[in-house]
C-alpha cells in the first residue's frame, strides 16, 4: 500500500484540547505519532486522532504522475504493438493513472481492448476495484494483497517464454522482476508514477528533529519509498545517528506491511506490522502496542500511567511539559527511591548546571499532574515517587 500537510502546532493543539478521560480521548491519548504518508494521509490522521493521538504529519515523498512522460508512453505503445500474456496491476492509483494517460494520448480504448484479452492479475481489492471501474475483469487477485503471492502464482503456472507486463507503483520491483526473468519470462515494466522528495522538506525536517529529541512515540510508514526517504533525509541533515538510535530504541516503527519495512530493517530497525496490510489494522496495532509500553505505577493511592508525552492519573489525561516528563521518567526508573537533584538535573533537556531548573520543572510537573503528594520532596536529598506500601521499588 502507498501512502496536505498538518503542522506540529495544530497536532499539539489537538492534544491540549483532549484533556478529558482517557476513555473519551482514546487508547492513543498521550502518545505522539509521526505520519510519513503522502497519499491517503488524511484518512490515517483521522483514524489516529479519533483514538486520541497527537499527530505530526510529515510527507516523506510526493507522487509525480507520468502522464506526459515518454517512458510510460513508450511502454504502452510497446504493449499495444506486441501483446503481453499477462499484466500485473499493483496499485489502484497507478492503474487508473495509466488508463487516464492512455485516454489523453488517444489510445485508451485500444489499451482497454488489449487488457481484456490478457490474464489480468490484481494485487488486492483496491486494484480490483480500479480494474472493474475501467470496465475490465481481473483474472485473479490474492486475499493477502501481497505481491509475493502474485509472484508465487505466476511461477507455479510457469513463466518460461511468457511476456509479462508489470505496472510499477513508484519504485522498481527488482526481486519481483528478477524472479520472473530467472524463470524465463520477458518482463515489460510500466512506470505510471514516481516517488520524489517532498517539495517542502520543512515538515519532514521537524519530524526528524522531534524523533531525534525523543518527542515522538511512533512513526507510521505506508510505503517503502517513504521509509527510505526519511532515512535519506536524516543522513543529508547529519541526523542519521540520533534518528537511527531513536528508531532502534524507544520510537516504534509501525509499517503497513513487510515490503514497507524492508528499508528500515536493512538499517537494523525493528518494526511491527498488522496481519492485514490496511490503514485500519495499522492503527489498531498502534492502539495495542503503544499503551503496552506505558509504565503503570501505584502511587499515593492513585494509578499513575506514564505515556509518551502525557500521564494518566486514575484514567484522567494530564498533558505534561517535556521537562516535566523527563523528570517523571527519571523518578519512575527508581520508584519509591530518592533521586537527587543532581541526577534530575542531568535528566532535564538542556538545563545547564543550575539546580533551580529542577525546582521550577518539578513545580510545573506537580501542577500538571493535578494531584498532591504523588511526588514527595526529601529535604536536602531530592525527590521520590510516593510508591504505595507493599510495592517493590
Amino acid at each position: 500500500m502507498d501512502d496536505d500537510t498538518h503542522t506540529a502546532a495544530a497536532a499539539g493543539a489537538d492534544a491540549a484540547d483532549s484533556g478529558a478521560d482517557a476513555a473519551e480521548a482514546g487508547p492513543l491519548a498521550g502518545f505522539t505519532v509521526g505520519v510519513t504518508a503522502a497519499r491517503r494521509a488524511d484518512d490515517l490522521i483521522a483514524l489516529l486522532r479519533r483514538r486520541g493521538a497527537t499527530v505530526l504529519h510529515a510527507p516523506a515523498l510526493r507522487i509525480v504522475p507520468l502522464a506526459d512522460d515518454g517512458e510510460l508512453l513508450a511502454a504502452t505503445r510497446e504493449l499495444l504493438a506486441c501483446p503481453p500474456d499477462a499484466v500485473v496491476a499493483t496499485t489502484a492509483i497507478g492503474f487508473r493513472g495509466w488508463i487516464e494517460a492512455a485516454d489523453g494520448w488517444g489510445i485508451g480504448e485500444e489499451l482497454l481492448a488489449r487488457l481484456r484479452a490478457v490474464e489480468l492479475l490484481a494485487r488486492g481489492p483496491k486494484v480490483k476495484g480500479a480494474i472493474r471501474a475501467a470496465g475490465l475483469v481481473e483474472s485473479w487477485s490474492p486475499q493477502s494483497e501481497s505481491l509475493a503471492e502474485v509472484l508465487d502464482r505466476l511461477l507455479a503456472a510457469g513463466v518460461a517464454g511468457r511476456r509479462i507486463a508489470i505496472q510499477l507503483h513508484g519504485e522498481p520491483l527488482p526481486g519481483f522482476v528478477e524472479a520472473l526473468r530467472d524463470g524465463g519470462a520477458e518482463v515489460v515494466v510500466v512506470p505510471v508514477y514516481r516517488w520524489m522528495p517532498p517539495e517542502d522538506p520543512g515538515p519532514l525536517d521537524r519530524l526528524l528533529d522531534t524523533v531525534a529529541g525523543g518527542g515522538v512515540d511512533a512513526v507510521s510508514f505506508t510505503s517503502a519509498p517513504a521509509a527510505a526517504s526519511l532515512l535519506s533525509r536524516a543522513e543529508e541533515r547529519g541526523l542519521a545517528e540520533p534518528v537511527l538510535a531513536a528508531l532502534r530504541g524507544e520510537v516504534l516503527s509501525a509499517c503497513v506491511g513487510p515490503v514497507t519495512a524492508v528499508p528500515l530493517q536493512a538499517r537494523g530497525i525493528d518494526t511491527v506490522q498488522p496481519e492485514r496490510f490496511r490503514l485500519g489494522p495499522l492503527v489498531q496495532l498502534l492502539c495495542r502496542e503503544l499503551p503496552g509500553r506505558a509504565r503503570v505505577l501505584p502511587v499515593a493511592g492513585h494509578r499513575l500511567e506514564i505515556r509518551g508525552q502525557a500521564v494518566l492519573v486514575d484514567a484522567g489525561l494530564r498533558p505534561v511539559p517535556p521537562a516535566g516528563m523527563a523528570l517523571l521518567r527519571a523518578l519512575a526508573r527508581r520508584p519509591g527511591w530518592v533521586v537527587s537533584r543532581a541526577d534530575l538535573l542531568r535528566a532535564l533537556p538542556g538545563s545547564g548546571r543550575d539546580e533551580h531548573a529542577v525546582e521550577t520543572a518539578m513545580a510545573r510537573l506537580r501542577g500538571a499532574l493535578g494531584v498532591p503528594n504523588l511526588i514527595q520532596t526529601v529535604v536536602k536529598r531530592g525527590y521520590r515517587l510516593a510508591l504505595d506500601a507493599g510495592e517493590c521499588a
